[in-house]
């Protein structure tokens, strides 16, 4: 597990990378003491984590997290501060934890804990579901069950792909949705197109990934394209003009 740590402050800058070191196996790659620089770090590299000190130079904490949190592939973000009145915008934010200063051993062994299961945890999922992937390439034709992780808030819920009605692309996040339910997946619609069986999912519009089996009516629509209405559903999905040879070829008209 990869880290960074932004601090400004020399002496809490080390004290931290001292308890890093100390009670986890997270390896710090990087120290910065101003926002900026932590975004273009960021554009070329990836991390897992971020610890955050709040008032930083140039960008400060919140306002750099709010960036981070439109990235398709999002850290976990630490905030490490002397203000208690931040907390609630932290937790808005989607921050793992929010650490005061000054710096409580125990708290920060806790937190690391917490921080390293929690990266084992989705690591894990995500593995399971390339495996899974992986087992019905090699056994084509038969029926798999395939679940997947979505969420939801602060939850992670998990759900029978069959259960996917359609998934829209919305900036850098991917929203999911179900018969009754609408989700949020931290990653582009390419990335997650490419977790759902190809036999069942089809991506309809470069925003637009549809469960073929949910699919209600095909409407003729403008310059020979089709929208699409789903059972259970009262949204239309469109079918680009650049994917109508492909449709008509999956759904044999």
């Amino acid at each position: 597990m990869k880290a960074i740590i932004v601090e400004d402050e020399i002496p809490a800058r080390e004290e931290l990378e001292y308890l890093i070191e100390t009670h986890s196996d997270i390896e710090i790659v990087d120290c910065f003491d101003d926002g900026v620089d932590v975004l273009k770090f960021l554009q070329k590299h990836e991390v897992d984590a971020i610890f955050l000190d709040i008032n930083i130079p140039s960008l400060d904490g919140m306002l750099l997290a709010g960036n981070i949190r439109k990235f398709a592939k999002r850290p976990y973000i630490v905030f490490t501060t002397a203000y208690k009145e931040h907390a609630a915008e932290a937790f808005e934010l989607e921050a793992f934890d929010y650490i005061l200063k000054p710096y409580d051993e125990k708290r920060i062994a806790s937190m690391l804990s917490k921080l390293e299961a929690a990266f084992f945890r989705d690591q894990t999922s995500g593995e399971q579901i390339q495996k899974q992937e992986k087992k019905v390439e090699d056994e084509p034709g038969k029926s798999v069950s395939h679940r997947i992780n979505l969420r939801k808030n602060d939850k992670i819920i998990v759900t029978d792909m069959d259960d996917i009605y359609y998934a829209a692309a919305s900036e850098k996040v991917t929203l999911v949705y179900t018969r009754h339910a609408e989700y949020t997946m931290p990653m582009s619609i390419s990335e997650f197109y490419s977790l759902l069986p190809e036999n069942q999912f089809f991506r309809s519009h470069r925003s637009y990934a549809v469960n073929l089996s949910k699919i209600k009516e095909i409407v003729p629509w403008f310059n020979q394209t089709y929208m699409l209405r789903l059972i259970d559903r009262p949204e239309e999905i469109p079918v680009s003009r650049s994917k109508v040879k492909e449709f008509r070829q999956i759904m044999r008209f």
